[in-house]
């Protein structure tokens, strides 16, 4: 059985796993002032090559989200998206339960434009009853989006200048950033990603942690105080030290970015594979995300050999099924889901 469902279906990457072992009889301080968060941190701010940026790490990608979003914004404020967001569809209402509205955006295959946040910015202004209406107070977009796409340096750099000049700040979930940057066609830097946005956060829970996100502040505006939101949403671990273990040895060396090219790799293989086979995409994801558009009548079938995400209706006789490669999908892997693919569809058009 292959199992594509996600990128977490693993417990973590074996050298992390080993540094946790090696490390855990030192005592240190907790709350995330040890020596391993500190070295992290300085790790990830010379991966982004901004000295002065300021590092947090939390557990979950829904904890960075919701810390983030609700640190931002005032209370009268919201958050515009995409309406494929995770923030928007996958999260539960969390950031409505902190007391905000999602202003959610129809997406381009999850990608929104500079064009659509100032509309939509403008039309809240121009409204005569604007002040009784939400406000915008912020723009947040994933990077890789929910389809597995990706946005250009130049896309992403619009929708930055677009921000400032309507003073939005700028949050991008970097929940696979990794893979993003690893993608044959992104042409934007670590660097870049950290210059454009006023908030990110580094993945780690998708990208070989046992769990874990770093949130990275680069508006110097942002940053007083960011510790007691932690705290006050309950994601201040007493044993940061587990955090700080985990990404000091992701980026001590280069295993994020390998984890990221593998989960590139293997996905391509499998992207290249089924394109042979005439299997359409629904969507043009480069990276470790992939929706092949496949006859329903193959589907149960498939389930004895590959696990993977149903994604959502294509049409009356199709589907769109996801399958997500990670740190742990080998070539081979890889190649066998196209070859068991490639069988069910011809024994299903003899």
């Amino acid at each position: 059985m292959i199992n594509l469902t996600c990128d977490y279906t693993c417990g973590a990457h074996p050298k992390i796993l080993e540094q946790l072992q090696l490390t855990n009889n030192k005592q240190t301080p907790g709350y995330g002032e040890d020596q391993f968060c500190t070295k992290a941190k300085n790790k990830i701010k010379q991966f982004i090559n901004m000295p002065n940026a300021d590092v947090h790490f939390v557990v979950g990608g829904t904890q960075a989200n919701t810390i983030a979003i609700s640190y931002i914004l005032r209370p009268y404020q919201a958050v515009i998206c995409a309406k494929n967001a995770h923030i928007n569809v996958h999260e539960t209402g969390a950031i409505e339960a902190c007391g905000h509205k999602v202003l959610a955006l129809n997406d381009d295959n999850g990608k929104i434009y500079s064009h659509q946040i100032e509309e939509y910015y403008n039309q809240h202004k121009n409204d005569p009853n604007h002040e009784h209406i939400t406000q915008p107070g912020m723009v947040y977009i994933s990077f890789p989006t929910e389809n597995g796409t990706i946005y250009t340096k130049n896309e992403l750099t619009q929708i930055s200048n677009t921000c400032k000049k309507l003073s939005l700040p700028l949050y991008i979930d970097g929940a696979r950033l990794g893979y993003g940057l690893a993608a044959i066609d992104n042409n934007l830097t670590a660097h870049d990603i950290a210059k454009l946005c006023d908030m990110f956060y580094i993945g780690g829970t998708k990208m070989g942690a046992l769990f874990g996100e770093a949130i990275v502040i680069t508006n110097n505006k942002l940053k007083k105080d960011f510790r007691y939101i932690i705290k006050q949403k309950g994601a201040l671990l007493a044993k940061g030290r587990l955090l700080g273990v985990q990404f000091l040895t992701l980026f001590n060396s280069n295993l994020y970015m390998e984890i990221g090219k593998n989960g590139c790799q293997t996905a391509n293989i499998i992207k290249q594979g089924l394109t042979n086979c005439n299997i359409k995409f629904c969507y043009p994801s480069t990276t470790n995300q992939q929706f092949p558009i496949l006859p329903n009548n193959i589907l149960e079938q498939l389930k004895k050999y590959i696990q993977f995400e149903l994604w959502h209706p294509y049409d009356k006789q199709n589907s769109v099924i996801r399958l997500c490669t990670s740190w742990e999908t080998t070539p081979q892997q890889a190649q066998n889901c196209v070859n068991i693919i490639s069988k069910l569809m011809q024994n299903n058009n003899p």
